[in-house]
Parts: structure tokens; sequence; C-alpha cells
């Protein structure tokens, strides 16, 4: 799934993106000298807007305390600021995950008022604002995907900001944007089919009494990883409840809960912040929710009727993800077996973009470009049709061999070109295209 440093740095400029940077222009620029960036364009133009670049995963945050993308936003500002000169640019995509009101500690305070969080997350990237506000005046097109991480922003939220913003919506926090001169691209985050991420507005709907509750199962375990990462990844034991009796597979329904415990287990095991597992730690006033919740609120296990399920958040959630398929207007539906541990495997995404657009014959598709997952992928599965992930710009990857500020670029034609780069440190577009491949 990961490719080594050496191999990252052995195959910069070679196979598949190379040739794309040969058809099209496209040479490794290089940061100015001294201690400044370049503010040169990205590449040598030829002047003719047929490239689509998408980015996605920049994470910005309501509080430089609580921000993913801080070390790497002045270079995020670099970028922007150069693609405005790059005259071959047709459109920016912005593939979710923009904004962030995940990541943010359970001791952040409680609020009610989500349209003026979003204000304030601007605010604290006025200038980044201001840039993509400039792309669009150098006559690039910008577009702008939801992402899970900020499904609950509202559409005249961000219009406020960036007046001459497209915006690709289809459900509440949804979106998929299609594109390129024969529409053979499509652009969309990716969580329309995580279990963990996608919008849930059934399973919490009895407890909250209303439909309002959008938020999924991700966003309790985001706050509660990113007041983890916040305390210093701290090592504190914990007694979690737990399952005795194994499901039979044949138990399509408590073999499906299983699998989740035992991914939040996994998961709970390594994530282990100072909070008590029986503190009301959740304060939540948001997105129908109106009350505080425990960590065991939400954590499954064997409960004393022998069922398995979290005992009040997201109760027998394997039960509702068919319904929310439906409602998340998912074309090709799959199994929870499949979904839950698919959601925490980069691969899983690839599978969901051959299934949904590439091998769908409902679709006349032959790109497809997620987000999400922050690892960067090209996928090459023959007869012109491509996966591309565009990675993230967030200041810290769990492998470190991930290659940092990735995109891709498409260059829309009768023979699409396509390859997925890294923006380096000191300002250099570089191809990792051959890096981020694998066979298929």
């Amino acid at each position: 799934m990961f490719f080594s440093r050496r191999g990252f740095i052995k195959t910069l400029g070679v196979g598949a993106g190379a040739c794309f940077m040969a058809l099209n222009n496209i040479g490794c620029s290089s940061g100015s000298s001294g201690s400044g960036l370049s503010d040169a364009p990205l590449w040598k133009s030829d002047g003719t807007r047929s490239k689509i670049v998408v980015i996605s995963d920049l994470h910005l945050g309501i509080d430089d305390r609580y921000t993913e993308t801080l070390k790497n936003r002045p270079m995020l500002i670099n970028f922007l600021q150069r693609i405005q000169k790059t005259t071959d640019v047709r459109e920016l995509v912005i593939a979710g995950d923009f904004l962030d009101e995940w990541y943010l500690p359970v001791y952040f305070p409680a609020y009610t008022d989500q349209a003026q969080f979003y204000r304030d997350v601007i605010a604290n990237n006025e200038i980044v604002f201001e840039e993509l506000n400039n792309v669009i005046d150098s006559g690039i097109k910008l577009v702008y995907v939801p992402g899970n991480h900020d499904l609950t922003l509202e559409a005249d939220i961000l219009q406020e900001a960036i007046p001459l913003l497209v915006q690709a919506r289809d459900v509440e926090g949804l979106g998929a944007y299609y594109t390129g001169d024969r529409n053979e691209i499509v652009i969309e985050h990716g969580h329309r089919y995580d279990i963990f991420s996608a919008p849930d507005t059934v399973t919490n709907a009895e407890l909250c009494g209303n439909d309002d509750t959008i938020l999924p199962a991700g966003y309790f375990y985001a706050r509660y990883a990113a007041t983890w990462v916040l305390e210093g990844y701290p090592t504190v034991p914990k007694n979690l409840p737990g399952v005795t009796d194994i499901p039979d597979q044949s138990d399509t329904d408590q073999y499906g809960a299983y699998v989740y415990y035992s991914i939040l287990r996994d998961i709970s095991m390594r994530m282990t912040p100072y909070e008590s597992l029986e503190e009301k730690i959740f304060d939540m006033r948001i997105s129908g929710f109106n009350d505080s919740y425990s960590y065991l609120d939400f954590y499954p296990a064997q409960q004393l009727d022998g069922t398995i399920t979290a005992p009040v958040l997201f109760k027998n959630i394997q039960r509702t993800w068919a319904e929310r398929q439906v409602l998340n207007n998912v074309n090709v539906a799959n199994s929870f077996v499949e979904a839950a541990p698919g959601a925490i495997e980069s691969e899983y995404f690839f599978r969901q973009a051959r299934a949904q657009y590439l091998e769908n014959p409902a679709e006349n598709v032959d790109i497809v470009v997620f987000g999400h997952t922050h690892v960067p992928a090209y996928r090459n599965i023959g007869g012109g049709k491509l996966y591309l992930n565009s990675g993230t710009w967030v200041d810290h990857h769990t492998d470190k061999n991930i290659a940092p500020r990735t995109f891709t670029v498409i260059t829309t034609s009768d023979n699409n070109a396509s390859a997925v780069y890294s923006f380096d440190a000191n300002g250099s577009v570089n191809d990792i295209t051959e890096a981020v491949s694998k066979d298929v």
C-alpha cells in the first residue's frame, strides 16, 4: 500500500507521470534560491486551458492549536499563488475536507451555531481564501466537493467567502463533480462509501427524535483521536468491555456487529487519551444532538441479551447501512461486512471507484478522482480507465514514506493524460506517479 522513501526518490520523473510531463510541457520546477519559495508558474504552460488540478484534504482548522495543516499552510498559499500564473490550468477542484469540524479535542467548548463555526474557520485562514479568490480572478474555475470533515458546511457560508465558487453537491454532505471535455472525469471525496464517514441520518434518529443527526460514528472517533494527539499520545490503561461469543459468519447481522466491534477495539487499544471511559466527554449540541455522551455510550460490546451493539450511540449500526447507501445515492450497494473493514484500507476506495464508475455500465467515466484516504494513488485498469487519489496537505502522515502535499493533474483531450504530484518544501513540483502506482 505504501512506497519506500528510496523507491520514491528513485522513481521521481519516470513512468506514466514522466510521459505525462513530456507530453504536456510539465517540467519539475524548482523553488527559488534563498529562504523564499518560487513565484514562478508551477510548470511551463502551452497556454491552452486543458488541465484540471485536484487537491483535497486541506483540513483547515478553527484555531491554529487545533488544525492539521499549520506547517504546510504557507506552502499551500504559495501553490495557490503559482497556479494563478500557470496558464494552461482550466479548473482547480477541492475534493473535500477543505475545512475541518472534526479535528477538535473533546474539551473544545460546546457550540450550537455551526454556520458561525465555519465562518471562524474561514477567518482563521483568511489568506488562503484571498488566494482562492485570486485563483478565480486569474481565469481558473474553482470547484468544491464536500468531504466528511466538512459535511455540515452549508453552501451559502462558502459562497459568502468565495462568491464565484462552483459547488458540486447532491445529498447533504456529499457531491460528485463531472468534468472534462466529454464529462469523462468524476471527482468526489470518497466518504460516500465509508460507514464511519458517510452521512448518517438513520442510526441515531430514534435516540435523538429527529433525522438531523447527520454526523456518522467517525466524527466521535475523530474527536477522541484528536484529543489523544493533542495530549501527546499518552498510554493510559483502558478497561474496555469485550465480546466472548464470536458469531458465525452465516449470521450476517451479528457477524457484522462483531466486525464493527473488532475494528473499534483495535482503534481503542491504540488511542488512549487521559479522559475516562465513563466521563461524559462528548457535549453535543449540533446536528440533531442535544446531550452529553461517554466513550462507552458508543463503544460496541456484548450486551446482557447476548447481542453485540453499542448501548446508546449508533446502536445496531450494521442494520442501517443498506438504508444509508440508498439515502446517500450509492449506485452499487455493498454489504456492511465488506464496507466496515474496507473503510480503514485505502485500496477499498479504489475498488469502489471501479464498481461505482469505471466498471458500471450506467456510467460513462474514464477517470475517477477521490481524496479521503490521505494516500496518493494511481491505478490503471486498462482501456483508458484510471483511478487517482489526490492525497492530502496535512502536516503529518502516520507513515513517513508517503509523499507530502500531493495533488493530481488531468489534461482533458481526445487522449487524456493524468499524473500525481507532490509539492516539495522548497517549492518544486515532483512527479510521483510511478511511486504511487500499483499493479491491478
